[in-house]
């Protein structure tokens, strides 16, 4: 178990800190996302000590302390190092939850829910007459989601594929890990002025023993749904671990993709175009079925 070295007064004073220091590197000054982090226990979610982060060149180093309020830090946690599967950089999560543009109310799908963290943010921005579906394929980080959200009634854990979810209509939904192309329920789900927030992402072609398949070339993407079609808007940079599962892409995808990677220019994009034919020379790459473009909608 953790030590406590704190008191839960001063306790809550950490993590009200690391909140306000999440917020400002996010660039986010949205107040409820600086007071979602500032009241979920992310130690529920990080699993039993010695914690592991992740270094900025790779691999992972154990931390020398089992004191929970060194859960407070804007540092990825190992959650399963042999696949790669990280609680995430909060900074990073913040900024992509202030593009979600999460609204009091709001039914939500967490695809890639990992443990729950962030769901349990998700479900502060929802309140309680919102209601957030954590989607893991995983059946330990599903179990391990399902303990820690227990006491979260405006949660639903669920084990399923990622691609197969959601299966009802939702006003947002946000995925967590790196894909190279949208999950056609994702797409069709979104209502009327629903917003997808997803990172796209190329693997890499050789697998580290020591960590899981990680994205080469990734980038967030913000996508909404209007009466003409679907925006698209590039956030940044991010890197996630790779989709396995029904949403493997296969080499041709991946070189395609690299290679408008690599021509540069995503963050030009202006629409989604999904099951239509797009206009040559005006996109910024083309799938099957689905396209990146510089028009509007």
């Amino acid at each position: 178990m953790p030590i406590a070295m704190f008191t839960a007064d001063e306790l809550a004073v950490v993590r009200r800190a690391y909140a306000h220091q999440v917020a400002a590197a996010a660039g986010t000054t949205n107040p409820r996302i600086e007071a979602a982090f500032a009241v979920v226990p992310r130690e529920k979610f990080l699993g039993a000590p010695p914690w592991q982060v992740a270094n900025l060149g790779g691999g992972y180093r154990p931390l020398l302390s089992s004191d929970l309020v060194l859960a407070y830090q804007d540092a990825l946690f190992a959650l399963q190092p042999d696949k790669g599967v990280n609680n995430g950089s909060p900074s990073l999560h913040a900024r992509l939850l202030d593009e979600l543009d999460v609204q009091i109310g709001d039914r939500i799908a967490h695809i890639g829910a990992g443990t729950g963290y962030y769901s349990a943010v998700l479900s502060e921005l929802v309140g309680a007459t919102g209601h957030v579906y954590a989607i893991e394929m995983d059946r330990d980080l599903a179990g391990h989601a399902r303990s820690a959200l227990a006491d979260r009634a405006n949660v639903s854990v669920i084990i399923a594929d990622d691609n197969q979810w959601p299966q009802q209509e939702m006003d947002a939904i946000y995925v967590n890990f790196a894909v190279g192309r949208p999950a056609e329920r994702w797409i069709e789900s979104l209502r009327p002025g629903g917003r997808l927030v997803l990172p796209l992402g190329v693997p890499r072609q050789s697998r580290p023993s020591s960590s899981g398949r990680h994205a080469c070339h990734g980038a967030a993407l913000r996508i909404g749904r209007g009466a003409r079609g679907f925006a698209a808007r590039w956030i940044g940079t991010a890197y996630f671990v790779c989709a396995d599962g029904g949403l493997t892409v296969d080499e041709n995808e991946i070189e395609a993709l690299t290679a408008a990677f690599k021509r540069g220019g995503i963050e030009f994009v202006k629409s989604l175009i999904w099951k239509t034919e797009p206009r040559i020379g005006r996109c910024w790459y083309i799938g099957d079925e689905w396209a990146l473009c510089y028009d509007e909608p």
